[in-house]
Formats: structure tokens, C-alpha cells, sequence
């Protein structure tokens, strides 16, 4: 399935830095946009400690007001001389999906990094607009110099998880919806995949979580932690409507292998308590962690769950920091960690 020369490293690989797109639409967390910010600026914070911070903003003044914010942190681990600030406008602060998806190609003997533009459209056309989000990855690759593939296909990044030795995690429920690519049939989707991530094997999970607007992004639900090993979220309770989904998906997940056969080792993440607002079902989960070069940030939710959760993190990353960030106000946007970030590799 894999075309030679384009490759796509797995979220542990070295990275040159970290990008954010600012948060700005009041509409995306409703009521309860204030504290908001703050979270973004501990997680830059904690993230200018292991590598660059580059931040997308509308403006000088939002520039201005962010410097402000993440400096009057105070925080330790800041480092205020590896934040950078870019004048690139976005509709929603959702970088993982609508971010620049830096990939290598090798071309003439050389290895260069190159950014793949794929089409954008708000989970389906769910949010309008998103015309400047679909444009971010254009705009930062030309603020970088740096060469631009469009594939054409619609396609999130926390809709993927990849291993770095030619295996991806997805779901059927987001990449095979018809509100992404209609004309496109599973096999289509596949070799796309291969062609422009370095894809030999595509792993389908089902459904994903409960309150996900996603149609169920694989980055709240199960994530490669090294080449061999995949953490999923598993839900003991019968009675939550987490429980078959995650359960099947835990089950299909065993049965699955690499690219020479042998079995993937799987282990068990619990869900934290149900989390909501408004009456609205949440998706809470801390699968939704970000791998940084010294760091994992993990999403917290101030329930008992959040030890044993970061605990086995712990165990997965022992080289790393593993930092936990309540999260608790930043998932009313129905994201959280890994949603709101994007890797650049070295």
C-alpha cells in the first residue's frame, strides 16, 4: 500500500516544535470561554520546557494579549524565548485537524520535510465557516519555505494515529462517513493513506465515544504508544453509553497485528467519571494526551480515575515528564490536549 518516498513519524519522534492556533470563538465553548485561554497557555507553557512553541494568532493585539497571558503564568518551566507568534487567521483553535501535517519525502537522494494539505471541512460541514482554517496548512507552510502537496481528500489529524513502521489506527466511523468523502470507498481511503503517509497496514476500529462531534476521532480512543504497543480506553461500567462500543473496539484491537504477523501488545486505559455541562454528554477521555520531546500532557478531569490513568501513562513514557492538565473547562469545546496541538518533526 505504501508509495516510497513520502513518510509520516509517530507522535514520539523528535519534534522541532509544537503548534497551536489560539482560541478566539466564544461560540465553541459557550458561556464558559474565560478560563479557556488559561488552559492554553499552561499547556504552551509546559510545551516551550521541551521544544518551540508556535502560535497561530489574528493579530498583533491577540499576540500582545498572549504574550501577557502565558507570562503572567510565572510558570518554572517557561520559555518565553522558544514562543513564537505567527499572523495566520483561523476559524477555531482545533490545530490538530485543520494544523499543517508534516510529513518527509525523499526526492533526488535527499530527505525534506514537506507539509501535506488536506482538505478541511469541519467535521463534516458541521461548523461554518472554515475557509481560513482549511488554509492553515498553506499559509504555514509558506510563512516556512517549505514545499505543499494537496491530496484533495478531506481528512482530520486526530481522525489517525500512526506507529511510524507503516501501521495507522483509525475508525470507520469518521473516515467512512459520507459527510468527509462520499466518492471514496474504504480501499480508496486506504491507498491514499499509503500514498501520502507511508501507510503499509490500516487498523479499523468502529465507533468512538460518546460526545464526540468528530464521528468518533481515533485521538480519543486509542493511541499508538510505541511501534508495538496501543493504549485504548476500555469503560467497566454496563450502564454507560461508552461501555459496548469501547468494549468491542478493545476486543477488535486484540486481533490485530503488524507487518509481520505478530500480535499488538494492548493495554487497558480507564474513562474518567462522565463529565458534562449544560446536559451535554462530554467526551472526556485521556486518550486525548500529547506526546512532547520531554513531556506527555495529559488531560485531567478532577475524578479518582486521573491517578490511575496518569500512572499507566507513567509506565508507557519513563524517559518523559508526564504532566497532568485539568482539562475540565477546556472539554465544554469537545476537545482537549491532543486535539488543540500539532508536531512538527525535526
Amino acid at each position: 500500500m505504501a508509495e516510497s518516498g513520502y513518510f509520516m513519524p509517530p507522535e514520539w519522534a523528535q519534534h522541532k516544535a509544537t503548534w497551536l492556533s489560539w482560541p478566539h470563538k466564544l461560540a465553541s465553548w459557550p458561556g464558559k470561554f474565560e478560563p479557556v485561554p488559561v488552559v492554553f497557555a499552561e499547556i504552551a507553557s509546559w510545551l516551550s520546557s521541551s521544544e518551540e512553541v508556535h502560535i497561530n494568532v489574528l493579530d498583533e493585539t491577540m499576540e500582545r494579549n498572549v504574550r501577557e497571558l502565558i507570562s503572567s503564568l510565572a510558570h518554572d518551566q517557561l520559555r518565553m524565548d522558544r514562543i513564537f507568534f505567527h499572523p495566520v487567521p483561523t476559524n477555531d483553535a482545533w490545530c490538530r485537524d485543520h494544523g499543517p501535517n508534516y510529513v518527509f519525502r525523499q526526492r533526488d537522494g535527499k530527505r525534506e520535510k514537506i507539509v501535506l494539505d488536506w482538505e478541511y471541512n469541519a467535521w463534516g460541514g458541521k461548523y461554518d465557516p472554515y475557509d481560513d482554517d482549511n488554509a492553515v496548512p498553506r499559509r504555514v507552510a509558506s510563512l516556512q519555505g517549505l514545499p505543499v502537496v494537496s491530496t484533495g481528500m478531506v481528512l482530520e489529524g486526530g481522525a489517525i494515529d500512526v506507529n511510524g513502521k507503516g501501521l495507522l489506527l483509525t475508525t470507520e466511523s469518521c473516515l467512512l462517513n459520507p459527510n468527509r468523502n462520499p466518492s471514496m470507498s474504504r480501499a480508496d481511503i486506504e491507498r491514499e493513506l499509503g500514498r501520502y503517509l507511508g501507510i503499509d497496514k490500516v487498523l479499523w476500529l468502529g465507533d468512538g465515544i460518546a460526545g464526540d462531534d468528530t464521528d468518533g476521532h481515533v485521538d480519543d480512543m486509542a493511541r499508538f504508544v510505541d511501534e508495538s504497543t496501543v493504549l485504548i480506553t476500555v469503560e467497566d461500567n454496563p450502564e454507560d453509553d461508552n461501555y459496548l462500543p469501547l468494549q468491542e473496539n478493545y476486543n477488535l484491537l486484540k486481533t490485530f497485528s503488524d507487518l509481520e504477523g505478530r500480535p499488538l501488545q494492548v493495554k487497558k486505559l480507564p474513562m474518567p467519571d462522565p463529565v458534562y455541562f449544560d446536559g451535554e454528554r462530554l467526551p472526556a477521555s485521556y486518550a486525548n494526551f500529547y506526546i512532547a520531546n520531554t513531556l506527555v500532557l495529559v488531560p485531567v478531569y478532577r475524578c479518582p480515575q486521573d491517578r490511575a490513568a496518569l500512572a499507566i501513562i507513567r509506565e508507557c513514557f519513563p524517559e518523559r515528564n508526564v504532566v497532568g492538565i485539568d482539562c475540565s473547562d477546556l472539554i465544554w469545546g469537545l476537545g482537549a490536549i491532543h486535539c488543540i496541538t500539532h508536531e512538527e518533526p525535526e
